[in-house]
């Protein structure tokens, strides 16, 4: 297997570093025969090239087993006409990396977040209100005049029906209950279209529960009581917010691993920004990319039927939370003093550790 492994911007560097080091441990212990090709994206791209992301790299990930995908600073990338291209947006839309998979739990050693929580959001990608990728050609926001703005929403049934079967999957190897997060008492035709698809797939699934929620209570919700959802799916921008908010009250956006899925691609992508205000100084906290990474492994496992890929994906995670246990092994962003790559080295130590013990 091949991966292709995009640095990015920011702290991007210096977590996908840590977590390559924790994947080349399973990689040599399962012997997964996993190669990595290193490419440029972001603002090394920009200076090298003259765009964040080049269409012969964006047509040439294509051919890989999959993509690990660092943080990027597209906020500060110049306009699309001078180079700067969103890169995780033409990831989703160009590659069908429709299904954003980002699990939320809380662990109880860690004495914040919210007690039992564990739980699973499934978010469309490739519309909604994303003015950016929603349209074959053009621009989804205008201005008829200088005091106006408008913003369009794309819904289809294709991209609802298919997320909704994403999430209805996920949810049978869980405790089998899926949330369907919509504004339909606003948005009556975009989110009821929504609603419908949701249903059909449903229909499918008849041991699997279904209930619907209204995204304001399901905020509400979360902060209340997280322990009553399983599986939440719903359309882009809603699942973008209640993904972060999950994820803080798991403990922290840091802790929180994210796949961007297609039907025969995925990329790991950690689900916190590039973070350049720490960039360089090696004390990000990069358990968000390296689960990311533990969730590729596994997506690559399930795809391939490889109880070696499977085994390699759930043992980075165990291993996360074993290192996470120790207060004086973690980064400074949960309390600790350790830097990016001693976090890294600690769960790759504890992998093998775990080996010499089962020898």
């Amino acid at each position: 297997m091949e991966l292709l492994v995009l640095p990015g911007d920011g702290i991007g560097p210096e977590i996908v570093a840590a977590a390559i080091r924790v994947l080349q441990t399973v990689n040599e212990k399962y012997d997964l025969s996993i190669d990595l090709d290193y490419d440029d994206v972001g603002f090394t791209s920009l200076e090298k090239h003259g765009t964040t992301l080049r269409d012969e790299l964006l047509q040439r990930a294509k051919s890989y087993d999959g993509i690990i995908l660092g943080p990027q600073s597209h906020m500060d990338y110049p306009p699309p006409a001078e180079g700067g291209i969103n890169i995780s947006a033409s990831f989703r839309v160009k590659l069908d990396l429709y299904a954003n998979i980002r699990p939320a739990r809380a662990r109880d050693f860690l004495e914040r977040g919210a007690p039992g929580m564990d739980l699973v959001i499934v978010r469309e990608l490739t519309e909604g209100f994303y003015a950016d990728r929603n349209m074959y050609k053009g621009w989804a926001e205008l201005m008829p005049t200088e005091d106006m703005a408008i913003s369009l929403r794309k819904i289809t049934r294709q991209a609802c029906e298919r997320i909704a079967r994403r999430a209805f999957e996920v949810a049978e190897e869980r405790r089998q209950k899926v949330t369907a997060v919509h504004k339909a008492n606003c948005f009556h035709i975009t989110c009821g279209l929504f609603l419908e698809e949701v249903r059909k797939v449903a229909a499918e699934y008849p041991h699997v529960m279904l209930e619907e929620q209204i995204v304001d209570a399901t905020a509400a919700l979360l902060v209340r009581d997280p322990t009553q959802f399983d599986v939440l799916v719903t359309t882009n921008l809603f699942g973008d917010i209640l993904s972060d908010l999950a994820s803080e009250l798991s403990g922290s956006i840091g802790l929180a691993g994210a796949l961007m899925a297609g039907d025969n691609l995925a990329a790991a992508q950690a689900q916190h920004g590039s973070a350049p205000d720490i960039a360089g100084q090696n004390v990000a906290n990069p358990t968000s990319m390296i689960l990311s990474v533990a969730m590729l492994v596994e997506w690559l496992g399930k795809r391939k039927s490889d109880d070696r890929l499977l085994n390699a994906g759930k043992e980075m995670v165990e291993s996360v939370d074993r290192v996470l246990a120790d207060p004086t092994l973690r980064t400074r962003d949960i309390g600790g003093s350790a830097h990016t790559d001693e976090f890294a080295t600690h769960v790759a130590s504890n992998i093998q550790k775990a080996q010499s013990r089962e020898a």
